[in-house]
Parts: structure tokens; C-alpha cells; sequence
């Protein structure tokens, strides 16, 4: 008789998922994003002069980005190279085509702190001259 009981009881089926390997996962991705995300700052490693000023308001579209390293060479952060220096001429050429395309562009300059001052006004002028109706300074906070 005691064998008969244990197969005419069934055991109800448990209806719930496992949700340890989803958290699992979701963890891995944000271990990924956090080391990925600063490797997406697009640009040159200047060294920036430091100010205390407030940071512009989000755009819509991506800024352009000229940067000009201590010993003068430029880069633009657009192109298959964004880390291989260009001339002035080609800059402005370059940034002339965005904004005819795209006018509410952003146009920021990256500009090392041992650069002289004269050819960071040079280059904003220039930026100026192919349509950039106002040209950033990026900085760092103190």
C-alpha cells in the first residue's frame, strides 16, 4: 500500500522564472559600458588650460572639434583619421561643408595651454571666416 501513495501523489510544476542569469547578464553590460565609455571621447590629448566657466547647453547634433596641440598641428574630428594632423586650409574647407549642411553645428576649439595665443585667434578667425557663427573655447574646471 505505501508504494501505491507515492505514485498517486504528483508534485505541481513550478511556473516561475529564473531570473538570476538575466541580472547576470544586465551586470556584464554594465561592466562593459563603463569601460567602454570613456574610450568614446573622440579627439587629440591636449593639454586644456584650466577656467572656472559654465558648460554650454546639449545640442542636438555633434560638435565639430578642431584641436591644436602645443606644437602647433591641427586636428579635426571628422573622417576615417581623426587623429592624423591637417592643414588650416583643409580644416576650414572641412568645417565650410558641414555647416552649410547642418548651420546650428557647434564649432569648439581644443587648444593646448602651452600654444601660443596668437594662433588660437588665428584659427578662430578662420573657423569664423568658413560660417562658424561662434566658435568655442573648451576648458577644464579647476
Amino acid at each position: 500500500m505505501q508504494g501505491q501513495s507515492r505514485y498517486k501523489k504528483r508534485r505541481k510544476l513550478i511556473a516561475e522564472i529564473n531570473v538570476v542569469p538575466y541580472i547576470d547578464v544586465t551586470l556584464v553590460l554594465l561592466i562593459v559600458f563603463m569601460v567602454t565609455a570613456p574610450l568614446l571621447m573622440q579627439g587629440v590629448e591636449v593639454e586644456l588650460p584650466q577656467a572656472p566657466s559654465t558648460p554650454i547647453d546639449a545640442v542636438k547634433d555633434e560638435p565639430l572639434i578642431v584641436s591644436i596641440k602645443a606644437d602647433g598641428s591641427l586636428y579635426l574630428n571628422l573622417g576615417a583619421k581623426p587623429d592624423s594632423p591637417v592643414t588650416l586650409a583643409s580644416v576650414t574647407d572641412r568645417v565650410a561643408k558641414v555647416l552649410v549642411q547642418k548651420p546650428e553645428t557647434a564649432v569648439l576649439v581644443w587648444g593646448d595651454k602651452n600654444i601660443p595665443y596668437g594662433e588660437v585667434v588665428s584659427l578662430m578667425t578662420s573657423l569664423q571666416g568658413a560660417g562658424a557663427p561662434a566658435v568655442g573655447l573648451v576648458t577644464e574646471t579647476p
